[in-house]
């Protein structure tokens, strides 16, 4: 069976993912290496990277948007049982472990880098949403509207992501009780 061209390189794009993947695991390459660092770390040229990616913040913005779709499959298990709240303890705490640190830098790095130019990070910034989708569902299933529960879980993400800015920023300022200000803040029906 002959591929297209457009199928090999799609195919070879997603090989060299998730040999990124394994190569950082959890974490991603920080942005002060250089791509041809990166490159040999998964054992291929650092021009192969450019031609997928385009440059390493491509890199990181595709390794990104691959493990928060890991993570949101995981976490949709979690919604699908539980409730709202149930859903924002597990996010913060997806989120805020320890061994997340590398990705949440990485992670508001790419954003900075969309917010100048989100053509050059399409599906990264498409990707943003799927928190709130998730949670607005929830939200609906507990009784908001659809309305009530979009800007419910659109505050909700925002505190989420705002804390955890603050915790790379200043690490220890955030409150001690986190989750229960978030949910607060939110006040779904629950």
């Amino acid at each position: 069976m002959i591929l297209s061209t457009s199928e090999r390189k799609g195919s070879a794009r997603e090989r060299l993912l998730e040999r990124l993947l394994d190569a950082f695991g959890e974490a991603l390459p920080p942005p002060e290496m250089s791509l041809r660092e990166v490159a040999a770390r998964i054992e291929t040229s650092h021009a192969l990277l450019r031609y997928h990616f385009g440059s390493l913040p491509g890199v990181l913005a595709a390794m990104l948007t691959a493990q928060r779709s890991r993570d949101n499959e995981a976490l949709l298990e979690a919604a699908q049982q539980g409730t709202f709240d149930d859903f924002v303890v597990a996010i913060w705490r997806t989120y805020t472990r320890p061994e997340q640190l590398s990705r949440a830098r990485g992670f508001f790095y790419v954003v900075g880098l969309a917010a100048y130019g989100p053509e050059d990070f399409r599906a990264f910034v498409e990707s943003i949403g799927d928190l709130t989708e998730m949670l607005s569902s929830l939200a609906e299933r507990e009784g908001l509207d659809a309305t009530e529960a979009r800007d419910t879980a659109a505050v909700t993400v925002a505190a989420i992501r705002g804390l955890l800015l603050q915790e790379v920023l200043a690490p220890g300022t955030r409150p001690e009780d986190a989750v229960a200000l978030i949910l607060r803040l939110s006040g779904p029906a629950s």
